[in-house]
């Protein structure tokens, strides 16, 4: 697996066992919806190699955070970050319901949160669940949820909407936003 783009572009990135990674089509796809992602916050839930956040913090983002629960991928993700030199990522070896409750305690925010949680689990809904009850997205802030068809979401979620879902093959990117209030 590859950087796509940016700054790193080419670089390889060290992939841990047994995981799915997002593919490159749909990695390529989704930063092209998000467009310019320079001095923005990203996290990555179930991060997995860390991929998508190793691809957005090429494209610029300044604050970058990983949460993963799996010691294996927690390892690769570390020798990501150690051999493409990012020191200032923070990784968390958390369960990613946990890290949202603690980011939410700490007041933290973020600009653009990517979940790529496991396939067929209602695991996409109950975390979109855990984020519209405690608010870590910035006022113009978006959640990216990668899925498959069968894991239905909802169309809006507390003052979480969806705004756009595109399809990639059998998988798909879902945007959700906050509802603007009049």
């Amino acid at each position: 697996m590859r950087i796509l783009t940016g700054i790193n572009k080419g670089r390889n990135l060290n992939q841990p066992s047994g995981i799915r990674p997002t593919q490159n089509v749909v990695r390529k796809a989704l930063f092209d919806i998000l467009g310019d992602v320079e001095g923005l916050s990203f996290l990555e839930l179930f991060a997995g190699s860390g991929a998508v956040g190793f691809e957005a913090v090429s494209r610029g983002v300044k604050d970058l955070v990983f949460v993963e629960y799996n010691s294996e991928c927690v390892r690769a993700i570390q020798k990501n970050i150690d051999g493409l030199k990012l020191y200032s990522c923070c990784l968390y070896q958390k369960e990613a319901g946990a890290a949202i409750k603690d980011f939410h305690q700490e007041k933290r925010l973020f600009d653009i949160i990517f979940l790529d949680p496991p396939y067929y689990h209602d695991i996409p809904k109950n975390i979109l669940h855990t984020l519209g009850a405690y608010d870590i997205l910035s006022p113009d802030g978006l959640i990216v949820v990668q899925h498959v068809e069968k894991d239905t979401l909802p169309e809006t979620l507390g003052d979480l909407t969806l705004l756009r879902e595109k399809k990639y093959g059998k998988t798909f990117l879902a945007f959700y936003g906050k509802q603007c209030v009049k």
